[in-house]
């Protein structure tokens, strides 16, 4: 990987993370156009980890104050019952199914569920759900709201990202306005059940960067990270207040628009399915 194909990938994973139209899709499908190899999981997963730092950045006080309330609240009765404590086991508790699914399907990450076929379907499919979430869903609760099974339906729905097409902020915002959830409060407890999920992935996947002839290496990961953190922090700032007045229409259209371009391309041969595999 050189450094100009880096910052590419960097800038489309800052520009892609937090909006609901999936930044593993936009990884891969750059890399298919433009020729180049697919970075592969692993550079995903790592450059993620700038991505998380914004969201780190954007939400620092409200962060701060849920580690500091779920710290007190393990030996100290009075703070056991404090919003922010509760939210840090609700954290715990999301982030379970993306463990889980995440260790089971190692391997279909890495190889089957990066077929563009899939990436294809899973943009249509998962835009149509988002579309239909943001159409009937009924928009009174906020995060005050959130309990143990809804806190697991959010973390079901970030599982699924795994396969890149899905979208874990278009997943778990989908879930929580069919849960009844208002959408700035469904898009913040995802950004937050993102960044265990995105550290915790990020950092198992360092050592594969560079390794066996991976696309990715050390110094362009880097810079693409670096790049997506600096750009991943203005696409939050602009999606929370966006998403306070308008709708997910446009990203619906999007998303089933470049599905069936990618459709299209595979099946008049301009794209291979595994188009750039790395070796």
């Amino acid at each position: 990987m050189g450094w100009f194909e880096a910052l590419v990938l960097g800038l489309v994973q800052g520009l892609t993370e937090f909006l609901p139209i999936s930044s593993s899709a936009h990884l891969r499908v750059t890399a298919a156009l433009a020729g180049w190899d697919d970075p592969g999981a692993a550079f995903t997963a790592v450059t993620q980890i700038g991505t998380e730092l914004a969201v780190i950045l954007y939400f620092a006080k409200k962060i701060g104050n849920i580690l500091m309330a779920w710290f007190f609240s393990l030996y100290k009765k009075d703070w056991r019952g404090h919003p922010d404590a509760r939210m840090g086991w609700l954290v715990i508790v999301g982030s379970i199914p993306i463990v889980v699914l995440g260790l089971f399907f190692q391997d279909d990450i890495d190889h089957s569920f990066r077929d563009l076929r899939v990436t294809a379907t899973m943009l249509i499919v998962f835009g149509i759900i988002l579309w239909i979430a943001d159409r009937i869903g009924r928009k009174y609760r906020d995060l005050d709201h959130l309990t143990v099974p809804h806190g697991l339906g959010f973390g079901l729905a970030q599982a699924l990202a795994i396969i890149p097409g899905v979208s874990r902020s278009g997943g778990t915002t989908s879930a929580g306005l069919l849960m009844g959830y208002k959408r700035a409060d469904a898009a913040e407890y995802s950004f937050l059940l993102a960044v265990p999920a995105v550290f915790g992935s990020g950092l198992y996947k360092l050592t594969d960067i560079g390794e066996n002839g991976q696309a990715a290496q050390w110094g362009p990961t880097i810079l693409a990270t670096i790049v997506a953190f600096g750009v991943g922090y203005l696409v939050i700032a602009w999606l929370m207040a966006y998403i306070k007045k308008r709708s997910f229409l446009p990203f619906v259209v999007y998303r089933i628009a470049l599905g069936v371009l990618l459709f299209v391309l595979v099946f008049t041969h301009v794209l291979d399915p595994n188009a750039g595999p790395t070796t």
